[in-house]
């Protein structure tokens, strides 16, 4: 016997420090993994970075072109020469030689102003580049934290379940006591079995969801971790402004919103840039050369060589062109027509979409509060029972019945409140506050 408390007492030891000892994975501490490993989010930064090297003024033809040229050739012909005095020469394999170099400089001094409104609607794209990221982020923030909170919540339903589990095995136990002594029917003592089976296989089935949405979490982290880690299950909710002015700060941030107003002003910026085919384009065009040639005897010169500055300007206009550059000033106006009409839908599908969401989650904040009431009304009509049932004064299905009853209300409960709070993150992200609000 003494030998047992022993062996009892050191399993009870060496499970502690186990749970003592298992990683926690702290909702801030996912959130920074995230923000370095996620695959989505590289991508997003590359991305970004893309966009910055196009945005540079290298990408802008503002700058001159500058280029380096040289050359040598070699020619030997067989030549005759007839002279007007009939007199004849002929030379075989009259050698000719020429060697040239020069510096060129090219640079286009106006253009109709197509170089300003292109550097500036690659600004623009810049800005749109920006925040596609922050939508990619936004989205792997709501993913993260979909998974984290499903983790969590299966974590609390686990010790639920191994909870009502153990409550089963013990009426088991007692069930096969008394159908030993002959207190009870062989039907109660099948009735506790098929329970702790059912909880059993309850159990199994919820682990094994845990085990999976930790390796899916796994994923979004982009990083190989074990799945023998907690996370962190207490839930707080943020003090969300009035609707009003959440509504405000969706039209202000939304990142559907912003993404739409900045295609309007790559739209807008596009009619400029088409409309600057209507003016002419002056450029400068300037080389340094050098030349040198060294020629057969039947040439007058038998060598030259010349170096010198050469500068020039030149106008072009294209004052017709078949209707091209109106056809596509004609387009571009349209474009900023449909991106009007789109931004003008998206503000009312926000509103909307919004007024939506603030319903759902105050609904769900008060089944919130009004499934912890019936946590608490559930957990005592159980204890009660329990303590009817060890004095036989209740049968096993009216036990079990209490005991179903507290495990639903407390899984209701668990189960809202991880809702709540998913709702809770889809509501700042409307109102573009996510990234700013600690979950």
């Amino acid at each position: 016997m003494m030998k047992h408390k022993i062996y009892t007492l050191s399993l009870i030891i060496f499970l502690s420090f186990q749970v003592k000892a298992q990683e926690v994975l702290t909702k801030k501490e996912a959130l920074q993994i995230t923000l370095e490993n996620n695959y989505g989010i590289k991508i997003a930064n590359n991305n970004l970075e893309i966009a910055k090297n196009n945005s540079a003024i290298f990408n802008t033809n503002r700058l001159p072109t500058v280029s380096v040229a040289s050359g040598a050739n070699y020619r030997s012909d067989n030549q005759t020469i007839t002279r007007q005095d009939n007199t004849v020469t002929e030379v075989d394999d009259a050698v000719t030689k020429s060697y040239n170099a020069s510096l060129n400089l090219n640079y286009t001094i106006f253009d109709g102003l197509g170089r300003k409104y292109n550097y500036a609607a690659l600004k623009e794209n810049y800005n749109l580049s920006e925040i596609q990221a922050k939508e990619t982020i936004e989205n792997t923030y709501l993913q993260l934290f979909n998974l984290y909170f499903q983790i969590a919540r299966l974590s609390e339903n686990n010790t639920n379940l191994k909870e009502a589990l153990t409550i089963s095995k013990q009426r088991f136990e007692r069930a096969k006591y008394k159908h030993q002594y002959g207190q009870s029917t062989k039907l109660e003592l099948l009735n506790a079995e098929v329970d702790v089976n059912n909880d059993s296989i309850a159990l199994i089935n919820s682990k094994q969801q845990y085990l999976n949405a930790k390796r899916s979490l796994n994923i979004v982290l982009g990083a190989q971790k074990g799945v023998d880690y907690e996370v962190e299950t207490a839930v707080t909710f943020s003090q969300i402004l009035n609707f009003e002015e959440l509504l405000t700060k969706a039209k202000a941030a939304n990142v559907l919103l912003k993404k739409t107003e900045k295609n309007l002003a790559i739209s807008q910026f596009n009619i400029k840039i088409n409309k600057a085919s209507y003016l002419p384009r002056v450029g400068l065009t300037t080389s340094y050369g050098w030349n040198k040639s060294e020629n057969p005897a039947t040439s007058f010169l038998a060598q030259s060589s010349s170096n010198g500055l050469n500068a020039g300007l030149n106008l072009t206009w294209n004052i017709f062109d078949g209707g091209g550059t109106k056809t596509r000033v004609a387009n571009a106006k349209i474009a900023v027509e449909n991106q009007q009409i789109l931004l003008q839908q998206q503000n009312e599908t926000l509103e909307n979409t919004l007024k939506n969401t603030w319903s759902l989650y105050n609904n769900k904040l008060f089944v919130l509060s009004a499934q912890e009431k019936n946590v608490a009304s559930s957990q005592n009509n159980f204890d009660r029972t329990k303590e009817r049932y060890n004095l036989g004064q209740v049968t096993s299905i009216e036990f079990r019945q209490a005991q179903i009853n507290f495990i639903n209300a407390k899984t209701a409960y668990n189960n809202t409140k991880f809702e709540a709070k998913l709702i809770e993150l889809e509501l700042l992200q409307l109102s573009g506050e996510l990234l700013n609000t600690e979950i």
